[in-house]
């Protein structure tokens, strides 16, 4: 069994079974009404814990309840909370000396969020990956692989949770060899491009799959490179996964449409589109949400999404666009457990994909208004300045 995998326990199991049942539960895109009622059980545990434990959260529980969304259940209570507090703000709902790991969502400036996590949060978040992983068959302990990681490189310093979840997922599969597209240069990191299609040369001579991830953008401005320098298409060995996260913040201007992005990877690089995934996920909630085959974004077992007006924040039906709002009662050390993310997005029925997952799936349009907040896509998106 991966280590990822292993049994984790809640800090109380006397005051939060229900949290530990459900993310207990193994079949990660499993419906109906147990996983309902299992989750809505959950979520009330949760919140007693946090308002025990945070005035912060004591004070929004105790205010009129908000417009119920369907999608989260009925009567589940879930006070929205903007991402963006978590940039301003340190709430935490454990004492310091339970912080088991510190992490942030930003580069080196601007604002940052930053989260706290006591073991069994980022334990429950890990393992909630590697039943993903595990569900598409990407574990492969037998199999060693090839990475390019289009991410920072690590540093003594290095906080950021895009770094810290790129590194992590190298443990579904042993390493041959790990190229990182933001070289440290011990005053910060730079995009080193030509070492990235130096990277994906060697690999493509090599007899053993290649797994790139990471943030599209730097993947897209490598392929790129490679068109200007007139460079041959390249066809990575059979089993080669590429899974993307982070968005093109910063260089809107220069994103393409994602199946146009496929295309380019798959007429490059070789790799088939239904082993190009896209994902989503943040440091202020770390539940995973990885594409399916049919490229849609389901909800795992362990969460409920909602989509929100933006100007009145009630919940919309299926198809309309609004703020995502995301939920899961599985984080224990900050009342981040009902989020409202700055991105726009649009809910889906999950028998609207043809895939097997029956939970609902999300599209994620972008990033809502104009804002100073920086992201670590954002902060990456600088390095490339000056590319073409």
């Amino acid at each position: 069994m991966n280590p990822h995998l292993a049994p984790v326990e809640v800090p109380d199991p006397a005051a939060l079974g229900r949290v530990q049942a459900l993310c207990d539960l193994a079949e990660p895109y499993a419906s109906g009404a147990g996983p309902d009622a299992l989750f809505a059980a959950a979520m009330a545990e949760t919140h007693a814990w946090h308002a025990e434990r945070s005035a912060f959260f004591a004070g929004l529980l105790a205010d009129p309840p908000e417009d119920p969304a369907p999608t989260i259940g009925a009567g589940v209570r879930a006070p929205l909370v903007p991402a963006a507090f978590f940039k301003r703000h340190e709430i935490l709902s454990i004492p310091r000396d339970e912080v088991f790991l510190h992490l942030t969502s930003s580069g080196t400036t601007g604002q940052k969020s930053q989260m706290f996590f006591d073991e069994w949060t980022i334990r429950s978040a890990q393992r909630m990956v590697a039943r993903i992983f595990d569900h598409y068959g990407w574990i492969t302990p037998e199999q060693p692989v090839n990475y390019l990681l289009y991410s920072y490189e690590p540093a003594p310093s290095l906080k950021l949770g895009t770094s810290f979840t790129d590194n992590y997922l190298c443990d579904f599969a042993p390493a041959r060899h790990t190229t990182h597209a933001l070289r440290h240069t011990g005053g910060g990191h730079e995009f080193d491009v030509h070492g990235c299609i130096a990277a994906l040369r060697r690999y493509a001579e090599d007899d053993v799959p290649v797994r790139i991830l990471g943030f599209p953008a730097f993947l897209y401005f490598t392929l790129e490179r490679m068109r200007a320098l007139g460079a041959e298409p390249l066809r990575l060995p059979a089993g080669s996964l590429v899974i993307l996260g982070g968005g093109w913040k910063g260089h809107a201007d220069r994103e393409i449409g994602k199946e146009a992005f496929r295309a380019e990877v798959t007429e490059l690089l070789g790799i088939p589109g239904d082993r190009i995934r896209d994902t989503f996920g943040s440091v202020e909630h770390c539940v995973p949400y990885v594409e399916c085959a049919h490229h849609r974004l389901h909800v795992p077992v362990w969460s409920r999404a909602a989509v929100r007006d933006t100007a009145t924040l009630r919940p919309l039906p299926y198809g309309e666009p609004g703020f995502l709002h995301l939920v899961s009662p599985y984080i224990t050390a900050v009342p981040a457990h009902s989020v409202v993310m700055g991105d726009l997005a649009s809910l889906h029925p999950g028998e609207e994909c043809p895939c097997p997952s029956p939970t609902d799936w999300f599209t994620v349009h972008g990033r809502a208004g104009v804002s100073r907040n920086r992201s670590c896509a954002v902060a990456a998106a600088e390095l490339m300045k000056g590319m073409s």
